[in-house]
């Protein structure tokens, strides 16, 4: 156990750990050592940033703070502390039941947790942070909350109304990260496409691309998040006329048939949806589209099920993800609705789905191969250099494999390079340095 080491886990989204990031950089300010690597706990304290999202996330979060607790029994490590959007929710509860673990803080009471530890430290930016993934990327939280009231969706019961970070804020971190040596940007936030409307009711999401793409330096944004409802078209000329906009769209349907998006509270009906989506194919040209739908809320039957598998199989999103409903507490649909299908019914409409979208998926991946991409070397990893195209976000999406055999040395990490698809493994790409000479001879 070193002492005056604090190692940080972060479970779920990547708005976690953004919050995670800024938590480092008060620990590094207050003369702490701190470490992101769940699989090398070293230091005598962990703090846990939770998720809270689903009925899954949150037992991970419980069964992740129990390890850690064990560890504290074992002598491996002095303190466990808990923070984030489970225990922003249940706190109480988790005093009452985990009385082992010396602090719980919430969704944005975490700054506190330095401050309990008697530790004084210099004045660090409001959005100050140490970046824990490779430095030439990094996720900027755009807002904080949601406005949305969809049935099954907690996530406004904890992070509370949508709270908009001004332009100029995030030019200034930007311009930061710029400095650092980062040059690709994921821009996140709980519902992406509501940004600005809650400073003066107008949208202001294509004012901040056009802002940030304008800066010298941005190789690349990336777009998550978005919500269908409402969506603000005027991003889309952006999309298509800055080339360092990524022609990528994470846009969040949950399903398809009117009944189902009416109990789910979308307030967006099936053809609305299908038209916003040859919209934005029409306008963006080449756009890959991912998306993330729910099986087994309340109310679903099989016909609703079929019909949804029937739109996936004809929108042809070339990435998707999905989940099973769980009940949440205090959603409108815990409260009016009754979790009447069965789990194992939900499990395998959500396999049977998955199934459909991974043919899906394996033919945009073929439909690469001959073409010439430019990639962003990621890491590298025993005889592979792993990059991904403008198609593809960390961590969620399929990677590029690039062999050593064929790499020149002047290939690193944080470099972008023209890369020729040649084929693929499962839903990985596999690529050569493109070569412009054997190509022309």
């Amino acid at each position: 156990m070193r002492k005056n080491e604090v190692n940080v886990v972060t479970l779920g989204c990547s708005k976690n750990l953004v919050d995670s990031e800024r938590l480092m950089r008060l620990f590094s300010a207050s003369g702490y050592t701190v470490r992101h690597d769940p699989q090398r706990i070293t230091g005598e304290i962990v703090v846990i940033n939770t998720c809270g999202f689903i009925g899954a996330a949150q037992e991970e979060s419980i069964n992740t703070i129990l390890s850690f607790i064990r560890a504290k029994q074992d002598g491996r490590i002095s303190k466990v502390f808990v923070m984030g959007c489970l225990s922003e929710r249940f706190r109480g509860d988790l005093k009452e039941e985990l009385p082992e673990v010396d602090g719980i803080y919430g969704k944005f009471d975490w700054k506190q947790l330095v401050q309990d530890l008697g530790r004084s430290f210099a004045p660090v930016a409001e959005e100050s942070r140490l970046i824990t993934t490779p430095k030439h990327y990094a996720y900027l939280k755009i807002s904080e909350g949601c406005n949305r009231t969809c049935s099954y969706c907690a996530i406004p019961i904890i992070t509370g109304r949508h709270k908009s970070r001004t332009i100029a804020s995030l030019k200034e971190e930007v311009s930061q990260l710029l400095s650092e040596g980062c040059t690709e940007f994921q821009l996140i936030a709980q519902d992406l496409t509501y940004y600005g409307r809650d400073l003066d009711g107008k949208n202001h999401l294509a004012d901040l691309l056009d802002t940030l793409s304008a800066m010298e330096g941005v190789r690349r944004l990336r777009l998550h998040y978005a919500y269908p409802a409402h969506f603000p078209y005027e991003i889309l000329p952006l999309m298509r006329e800055r080339e360092n906009i990524c022609n990528y769209l994470d846009i969040a349907l949950q399903h398809a048939t009117d009944s189902m998006l009416r109990k789910m509270r979308r307030g967006i009906s099936q053809q609305e949806t299908e038209t916003l989506l040859e919209r934005i194919r029409t306008e963006v040209p080449g756009i890959v589209l991912r998306t993330t739908l729910m099986v087994g809320h309340p109310g679903e039957t099989e016909e609703e099920f079929k019909a949804l598998i029937d739109f996936v199989e004809r929108m042809k999103f070339e990435r998707m993800g999905a989940f099973a409903y769980s009940h949440e507490k205090d959603t409108y649909a815990e409260q009016y609705y009754q979790d009447e299908i069965a789990e194992e019914v939900k499990l395998n409409r959500l396999e049977e789905l998955m199934a459909v979208q991974e043919s899906i998926a394996e033919q945009f991946s073929q439909s690469l191969v001959g073409s010439v991409q430019e990639v962003v070397i990621d890491r590298r990893e025993e005889n592979y250099l792993i990059g991904r195209t403008q198609y593809d976000s960390p961590e969620v999406d399929p990677e590029v494999l690039i062999p050593l055999s064929e790499a020149h040395r002047s290939l690193h990490v944080g470099g972008y390079y023209p890369m020729q698809i040649v084929g693929t493994e499962g839903f990985d790409l596999l690529a050569h340095p493109f070569n412009k000479k054997k190509v022309n001879a």
